[in-house]
This record gives C-alpha cells, structure tokens and sequence, in this order.
C-alpha cells in the first residue's frame, strides 16, 4: 500500500477541509467535494468567505479540483471527511453529516480505499458508527477492502500564526501498515510534523480532552471573575496579579461558544455516560460556561435598574456577535444566548459587527446587524467581542454612542482601562 500516487477527495469545503484541500492542492491531484453548490462556484472564483484562504493562496493549489457531484470522486482512493459534528439542542451530539458524508463516500470506494476522519467524534465513533455503514454501502469488509485512520483537525478559526501546517498533527489508522502511510501523508504537508497515535480511540479521546481541558480552565475563571464581582474585586487585575508566578496559567473569562471548545465536551460525556459513567467536573464546567450569557445580560440589566434606566424603554448596543475575535464564524456563537436575554427583558437591542454577513447571521439565528453610532444612540454598551476594529477604541468614543445619564459600559473582553472608562462617565462592568 502506497498513498504517494493516490487520488485524494476532501469531503467538506468548510473551515476545516478547504485549508486541507489547497495544502495538498499545492503538490498533489486532490478533489475538493461540497454539497453547497454555491460554496463551490465561490472557491472557483477565487475567494473564500470564510477568510481562512487568502486569494493568493487559493490560487497556488492549481491541482486542486472543486466539484459538487459525488460520480466524480470514484477514482479517489483516499477520503478526508471533515464535515460538522455539533450538538442538538439537548446537548448530544449530531451526527447527521457524518453519517451522510459517510454514506456518500461508501457507494463509491473501491477495494483497497482509505476513509479518514477529521470531524470530532467521541472515542470509538469511527469503528462503532462509521464503519458499518461504510461495509453496507460498499459491500466490503473493514480492514480487509477498505482501511479507516482518524487525524483530528486542530484548526483555529481567524488564527494566521497557528495555522494547518504549523500545528502538529495526530495521526492514527486502523491497521499499522495503514497508520504508516496515514501518516507519511500527512507529513507530505504539515510543516510542524505528525504524531501517530496506536489506535484510532487514541486519536478521537486526544482531540475531545484538548477542548475539554481548555474549556475547564476557562469555566474556572469564569467562576472566579463572579466571584469577584460580588467581593468588588477586577478579576482582570486578580489574574495580572497571579501571572507574575512563573507556573499561574493565564485563562482568562469569556462566554464560550464556536465549533470545538463549547461542543467537544459534550462528545466525550457521551460517551462517558453510555458506558456507565455520569461526569461531573466536565459538566459542571459546561453549567458555568453555558450559564456565562446569561449572566452577563443580567449584571448589564441589573446595573441598568441601579441606574434608574427604564429598560422595558431601553437601546441597548452590543458590538460583536462571532465566536471570536477578527474572524467572521458566527457558529455557536454564545452572544446570541446573551442577545436573547437582553430582549427577554424588554429592552430593544442593536448589534453591529464588522466581521459578518448579515445575511448569514439572519438565516442562522434571526437577528439583524445593524448600526451604533451618534444618531443611533443607546443606554447600555455590551463590547462583547475583541475584534481589532472595537479595540482601537476609546471610552471617550464610546461614551459619544450613549445617552448621557448613566450610561453602562459591559467590557466583556475587558480590552479596556477600567479608570479611563469611568473617567469617561461609564458604570463599568468587565469579566
């Protein structure tokens, strides 16, 4: 078995397979399949909403082929699935895509393909999900016709520095041979080298419990910052403070939301929990993490009433609405759940964000951008992400957006001096 000489199809053009599509576009005949029709005329074109590509680079994989129609993708030997898992609204994971990816691709292998997945799944996904179907579609036996390896995507969304081929990346396969050329594949690409796992389950536990430690140190410093809130301390100055020891890990609070960080915990107490074991730490951190919205709204709404502002009658603004800073992936975006919550209480609530589509941000929760300047004035300002265009601010520009009377200032990112906004007229509030 040699993967140097064979075909490559990326199922899923999104923020994970299009990076991979055009590396190996670069060196190698890749076909790059999507559903989205659409998505596939805009990448011929040239561009990429997603702003993850740069024209410049999309036209370097002068070997990479956009197609929408599967027929095409039956002379690929090798197939990269790196289409959504996210969670229901009850919180358990959907694998509507995966399996439907799945299924796509087992009616067309060939005897001898390689399935490899990148979406984030709970430990054993692959082999107790995923291979079934591939075996009743294909009509083939695992690991005898058809092989599977699992290389978790560690993408970071609007990063330019940690990028696909700077991060080191896990590999696995389901036989060694097949884990070998896995990842001789692999290292055909990434810069920053390959990790080989011994076992797929290797590979699926290492990349849920990455996000899952992440988003625990950020639930603790969530806790900490209400905490401090009600002893009137600035947890910003708290965590600066215990930074000078050279072991402290500087988390910092936020509302945690996009595609991994919010979603991945709950993949892994899945699994736990079906297997007969009820976490308790991992979902303890998610109660916090979730709760952070809702929080927020409050405190805002509460400083709002110790202000006398009627907010039944109230504007209130909130600049940014992506998961992140300086990139517009709006996915799971948790300001949403914080959105909602400033209009359960009554109050008419403007969002601005330079980053999205305001098309895109209707369809996918039915709210509209809009505008915060002078002309638009409002009660309460909720800075809630720290794009570089809100950074460049100051509280003495701010305050301009606000009625004078007691203006609020929710500095959830807190990317602003304290003393200068006070200065400025604002009651402040920050994580």
């Amino acid at each position: 078995m040699n993967v140097k000489n064979k075909n490559i199809a990326i199922i899923g053009l999104g923020y994970v397979g299009l990076p991979l599509a055009v590396e190996f576009g670069k060196i190698r005949t890749v076909f790059g399949f999507d559903t989205n029709e659409k998505r596939i005329e805009e990448l011929k074109s040239g561009s990429d909403n997603t702003l993850e590509i740069p024209p410049d680079d999309l036209s370097k994989a002068n070997k990479l082929v956009y197609i929408s129609n599967p027929t095409k993708l039956e002379d690929c030997d090798i197939f990269i699935i790196t289409v959504p898992t996210p969670i229901d609204i009850a919180n358990r994971p959907d694998l509507s895509s995966i399996i439907k990816a799945t299924e796509t691709v087992g009616k067309i292998i060939k005897d001898g393909a390689i399935v490899i997945y990148e979406s984030t799944v709970y430990p054993g996904c692959t082999e107790e999900t995923c291979v079934p179907i591939l075996e009743k579609e294909s009509k083939l036996k695992f690991n005898k016709g058809f092989f599977c390896g699992y290389s978790p995507e560690r993408a970071n969304p609007g990063d330019k520095v940690n990028t696909l081929v700077t991060i080191k990346k896990i590999t696995s396969g389901s036989t060694p041979e097949v884990a070998k050329e896995i990842d001789i594949l692999y290292q055909s690409i990434i810069k920053a080298g390959t990790w080989k796992a011994s076992s797929l389950k290797v590979a699926e536990a290492a990349k849920v419990i990455e996000n899952t430690q992440r988003d625990l140190n950020i639930a603790f410093v969530n806790e900490l910052s209400v905490i401090f809130d009600r002893l009137d301390i600035d947890t910003s100055e708290v965590l600066e403070a215990a930074s000078s020891k050279w072991n402290f890990m500087p988390f910092h609070p936020g509302m945690v939301g996009g595609h991994c960080i919010g979603v991945d915990p709950y993949y892994l107490t899945h699994k736990a929990e079906e297997v007969g074991y009820h976490p308790q730490v991992i979902l303890a951190g998610r109660r916090i993490n979730d709760n952070m919205a809702r929080y927020v709204a409050r405190t805002v709404i509460r400083l709002m009433l110790k202000n006398k502002v009627d907010v039944a009658q109230s504007t209130i603004g909130v600049m940014g609405i992506t998961f992140k800073e300086n990139c517009p992936d709006i996915r799971n975006s948790k300001i949403v759940d914080l959105v909602k919550e400033l209009q359960n209480w009554g109050a008419n609530v403007i969002i601005t964000d330079p980053w999205v589509n305001a098309d895109e941000v209707m369809h996918e929760y039915g709210i509209q951008i809009g505008t915060i300047d002078e002309s638009n004035k409002i009660d309460a300002l909720v800075v809630a992400v720290g794009h570089n265009q809100f950074r460049a601010m100051r509280p003495k520009q701010l305050i301009n957006l606000c009625y004078p009377k007691n203006p609020i200032l929710a500095d959830v990112k807190a990317i602003y001096n304290r003393q200068e906004a006070e200065e400025a007229g604002f009651t402040v509030f920050r994580l």
